[in-house]
């Protein structure tokens, strides 16, 4: 795989007998020898230990003046109230374009005198690109360069981690931290991208496989790979950029509305001020012509991203197209999601998916497939 970047936990994969493959520009592991059905399961049941290395991580510090400077400067790129995000708190933002689309999905955390910033691996240098552009008049934009990030997710998340780092157990959902530890100041959310509790943790480049090995040392944490890492976040209702998010896609129409908050919509204390804002607070008030969905297809067969989605059993125009779609092991039953004309997104309303030149039943069904299991 030439030219392919490896995450420093590459060797430790490869140990652990991981098959490799492109994703984002690096070589990651698709799966393990359990598999990708019992990785999945097995995170749901136990906890899951993911290399996600591969994203970026980013250091917002204000030039002059506290956080305010720093929160403020980020609200003119996105749509969230960062000046009312607390200390040792992160929230879920976009960035979005003039065209009020999304340009990379990502999180924010507010830690005391600073931002913190992780981003998506195929989005993390036109991220940082896009920041230094923007906030360079108020702000350093500090590219996370020497820290691995693994994400430790299910419901022995918290046992396992707190028997290394105690501190993780007081945590909320959504707390970010900075905890000392035998292996180095790690730098933890209780967050993830499974639907499961759990946690993700920055930690020093070079103590990273040990420290990994001390999870994996636990007879409750499995390695889990990029393939079961997609069904657990599908069966949780996730979008991902590139597949379900795009430069293109309207955060209301992806259904993310519930992710701007009231100082940021129509007649709230900062109203707009992000790019795109008069086209997104207006379908926040109107509506959008689709509509992104659940899809839970009738039989065994998985409608795949790009499958065509009809009204009828024949005839017309397709009305949308699957963008992600897979087999929900824990669900027992193939999911989708798709995005389709506004009037045929109503849950219980019977669309047909076009699969191999036959259209197949599939019922629009609410997200997430599967109950959270988050720690509030």
């Amino acid at each position: 795989m030439a030219d392919l970047e490896r995450t420093c936990l590459y060797d430790l994969h490869v140990e652990l007998g991981a098959k490799m493959v492109p994703f984002a520009g690096y070589e990651m592991p698709v799966q393990y020898p359990m598999g990708v059905l019992k990785e999945h399961l097995h995170c749901r049941a136990a906890a899951g230990l993911f290399d996600v290395s591969h994203m970026g991580q980013v250091l917002i510090r204000p030039l002059q003046g506290g956080i305010a400077v720093a929160a403020e400067a980020f609200e003119t790129l996105v749509p969230q109230d960062l000046l009312a995000l607390k200390e040792g708190r992160q929230r879920y933002t976009f960035f979005t374009n003039d065209a009020g689309g999304i340009l990379d999905d990502l999180m924010v955390a507010n830690r005391g005198d600073h931002l913190f910033t992780v981003t998506n691996a195929a989005c993390k240098a036109a991220d940082l690109a896009h920041m230094r552009a923007h906030l360079a008049a108020t702000c350093a934009v500090e590219e996370v360069t020497d820290r691995a990030l693994l994400a430790l997710q299910g419901p022995e998340a918290e046992r396992v981690l707190a028997a290394l780092v105690p501190e993780a157990a007081d945590m909320r959902f959504m707390d970010v931290a900075v905890v000392a530890s035998d292996h180095g100041d790690l730098w933890l959310s209780r967050s993830g991208y499974t639907g499961e509790d759990g946690f993700e943790i920055s930690v020093p480049e070079d103590r990273a496989a040990d420290f990994a090995r001390a999870l994996l040392a636990d007879d409750a944490v499995a390695p889990i790979g990029l393939g079961a890492r997609d069904s657990l976040r599908l069966e949780a209702g996730l979008c991902l950029y590139g597949s379900d998010l795009g430069p293109e896609t309207s955060p209301i129409a992806a259904g993310l509305g519930w992710a701007i908050q009231k100082a940021r919509r129509r007649g709230g204390a900062r109203e707009g001020g992000f790019p795109g804002a008069e086209k997104i607070l207006s379908e926040m008030e109107d509506g959008t012509a689709r509509r992104r969905i659940g899809l839970r297809p009738e039989g065994r067969a998985p409608m795949r991203p790009g499958t065509p989605i009809h009204a009828g059993a024949e005839g017309g125009a397709p009305i949308g197209e699957v963008t992600s779609g897979a087999y929900g092991p824990s669900v027992e039953a193939p999911i989708s999601m798709a995005y389709v004309d506004a009037g045929h997104a109503a849950e219980g309303t019977v669309l047909y998916g076009e699969v191999r030149g036959k259209r197949l039943p599939a019922r629009v069904a609410a997200m997430p497939f599967r109950e959270a299991g988050y720690r509030k």
